[in-house]
């Protein structure tokens, strides 16, 4: 540790939903994004960050424990009757070792037992006029605590979750950005329909938005900022075809930032390492002065953090699907240039969840993702950033195709993957 890294730093992580990567720190033209840019401006942005699984729940459980959903029993949704296995421990859990008080406030989505999760404080933090976890009613509440007098005895952990920017996106809560003005990326038809259904997401991106510069804001006004790390994340890819429920990088690419403590000696950049949620916590452990746990997935980037030249570094990173609204399992193997899909069962290109089957944007795009889906799928990320072209079965790719294949499976054996002897049963209700 350095005389400017603080002992102990208190980490306040914040998420939010459905997002991926639409910020204007990420390039995205014409999104109002201020609050989340600076966080950007003031830490590191890492630009090739991903999450386990494109789906909410068991993508939260992968950020909160380092651990990938079919290690923990989380193959599914919470609300659709999945939880952690006995005995998963989660950022708090080991945080408290280390000698700090937690609370979750709004968002969680792992447990319908929030005693599983290992927090000190729990606040659902409910808007009541419409019953989400928005962001000014979580906000609210995380403010509040922050300013208590307890917030400087010990070192604490505020995990702060949205329900934004989650479907749907009321024009009376977010009002929508110019239709004409918006930026549509190529894995989506540029019509109206589609241009209309991103001006409303943006609405909702602005109110999220303003609602994490208040809450820096306080941080900054409680004078917080000189020793705790803030870390912005979401849960997955945007929910729009093609993203949210696949892992094509819109589905599995995700915003990662983490902002050190005001006057350390951290690194503030861009960065295009390769980083995944499961690095989340053997990161903040690292950084808090304890050890990573042995037998996660995750490694830690505190080394780089500090300045260190390189530190453990990631060669790919792995993403699964077991079920969403239905069983629909597939897994990936995702290094710098190349995407190795396996799909375990047929079905169509695309399977849309619900929310998305009822967007605008589907309204606009045809039947075309009806078609077959192949049971193998490669892409050069070089050559078609945006998957549009499988190559699988190429000869003169053959060995790369089969590197790729027998890495996935080596981490499916390493990892106790259940799909590799057969179907996954749909979860046991309690």
């Amino acid at each position: 540790m350095t005389s400017s890294e603080p002992d102990r730093p208190n980490i306040v992580l914040v998420h939010w939903h459905d997002l991926g990567t639409r910020l204007g720190t990420y390039g995205v033209p014409g999104v109002a994004s201020p609050a989340v840019d600076r966080l950007a401006a003031d830490g590191v942005r890492f630009d090739r960050a991903f999450c386990a699984t494109p789906l909410c729940s068991p993508a939260r459980s992968a950020l909160m424990t380092g651990r990938y959903p079919h290690e923990t029993g989380m193959f599914g949704l919470q609300h659709r009757g999945w939880e952690y296995h006995e005995g998963v421990e989660t950022l708090p859990m080991h945080l408290r070792r280390l000698g700090y008080h937690s609370a979750n406030f709004g968002m969680q989505h792992e447990s319908a037992h929030t005693e599983r999760l290992g927090y000190d404080e729990v606040v659902e933090a409910r808007d009541p006029a419409t019953g989400w976890q928005r962001a000014d009613t979580v906000v609210d509440e995380a403010t509040a605590w922050l300013r208590s007098p307890e917030r400087r005895q010990e070192p604490f952990l505020a995990v702060v979750g949205f329900f934004e920017v989650h479907r749907p996106y009321p024009d009376d809560l977010y009002p929508p950005d110019d239709p004409a003005e918006v930026s549509v990326p190529p894995f989506l038809p540029d019509n109206p329909h589609t241009r209309a259904d991103l001006a409303a997401f943006q609405g909702s991106i602005r109110v999220a938005d303003r609602a994490t510069g208040r809450l820096v804001d306080t941080l900054r006004d409680e004078g917080l900022l000189d020793n705790t790390w803030i870390v912005f994340t979401t849960d997955h890819g945007m929910a729009f075809p093609g993203g949210k429920s696949t892992l094509y990088d819109p589905g599995i690419r995700v915003a990662l930032i983490m902002r050190p403590p005001d006057g350390s000696a951290y690194r503030r950049e861009a960065t295009d390492r390769l980083a995944a949620h499961v690095d989340v916590l053997p990161t903040l452990l690292d950084l808090a002065g304890g050890e990573p746990p042995t037998g996660i997935g995750g490694i830690s980037h505190a080394d780089w953090l500090r300045g260190g030249s390189a530190g453990p570094e990631r060669t790919e990173v792995f993403a699964e699907k077991s079920y969403h609204d239905v069983y629909d399992p597939m897994r990936a193997v995702r290094t710098r240039d190349w995407k190795y899909v396996r799909n375990a069962e047929p079905g169509p290109l695309l399977v849309l969840p619900g929310d998305i089957e009822a967007s605008p944007t589907r309204a606009g795009m045809g039947d075309a993702h009806l078609a077959a889906r192949p049971d193998v799928e490669l892409y050069d990320l070089t050559a078609d950033p945006w998957e549009r072209d499988n190559v699988a079965g190429r000869p003169d790719l053959a060995d790369v195709e089969r590197q790729l294949a027998a890495r996935l499976e080596e981490w499916q054996r390493e990892t106790g993957d259940p799909l590799l002897v057969g179907p996954i049963p749909p979860p046991v209700q309690e």
